[in-house]
């Protein structure tokens, strides 16, 4: 049984390395904690990229809270799976989307599943899920740097990069550092910090209130010597875009969508456009 499984594991292995070839940018998006707002980057990041032209695939790998098929407007749709190979779910105009969220029994089903079947899941996900030629794979990860950050990194070869999502809060800006750490140990180059929910902006006039403070996204950024990419502010539309399945980053009138343009740009400049 013990030599099936490894026989198994080792296969797995060889298809992940076959499918990332044929994907010229692989990059994790991770959060020391959760509530951070890591999902809504992950959504919207992918979708500025597809708008400038890029072929996009997204692996929500955070199986215990897979929200970017409902972030997506893709609730309601199914991959395609036959001959143990899996389709992903595509999403205009340019993105390929796999997510735990398509094989649940229903929309409250709880993932009630230990490590070891976790990290088999994950490793299914990259090894038979047919992504096709991509320019950017973005794989949305759960908060923390437990089990599914670790497997992705020591599954997918030559990662790009991380981008850490935070907020202004002291507590956030702590848990970012442990994750710009995590991701030195493991030699993962690090993209940047992400400062989320930065600031107010009042939907009818327009003034700012720094809420949570800001421009701790920035400092931590600075101290632990890598990029700062851009803070996010909050704006009633991010919520009610998500919630209606369209990325805020659609928004031409949006403040916070002009801010994931010009991350997008950044992410592309950083990686090296290809």
């Amino acid at each position: 049984m013990a030599d099936d499984r490894a026989k198994i594991i080792e296969e797995q292995m060889k298809a992940v390395k076959e499918r990332m070839k044929d994907i010229k940018h692989k990059i994790v998006v991770m959060s020391g904690k959760g509530g951070v707002g890591k999902t809504t980057v992950t959504v919207n990041l992918a979708m500025a990229l597809a708008k400038r032209g890029k072929e996009v695939g997204i692996l929500d790998a955070d199986i215990h809270g897979p929200n970017i098929p409902k972030m997506l407007g893709a609730e309601d749709m199914m991959p395609e799976i036959g001959d143990g190979k899996i389709r992903p779910v595509s999403v205009p105009p340019r993105i390929k989307l796999m997510s735990m969220a398509f094989l649940l029994s229903s929309k409250d089903a709880a993932v009630i599943w230990r490590g070891p079947v976790k990290m088999g899941a994950i490793r299914q996900f990259l090894a038979d899920v047919e992504w096709g030629k991509l320019d950017y794979l973005i794989v949305d990860l759960p908060p923390g740097t437990g089990d599914e950050p670790l497997s992705i990194a020591q599954l997918i070869q030559e990662i790009d990069g991380a981008i850490i999502v935070t907020t202004p809060q002291d507590v956030a800006l702590l848990d970012s550092r442990k994750a710009v750490t995590f991701a030195n140990t493991l030699q993962m180059p690090v993209i940047g910090i992400i400062e989320n929910m930065s600031g107010f902006i009042c939907p009818k006039c327009r003034e700012r209130t720094d809420i949570f403070k800001v421009g701790g996204g920035k400092r931590a950024a600075l101290d632990m010597g890598v990029p700062f990419l851009g803070s996010i502010p909050i704006e009633k539309g991010v919520v009610e875009s998500s919630d209606n399945g369209v990325p805020v980053v659609l928004d031409e009138q949006s403040e916070a969508g002009r801010v994931f343009e010009e991350i997008a740009a950044k992410v592309e400049e950083a990686v090296g456009i290809k």
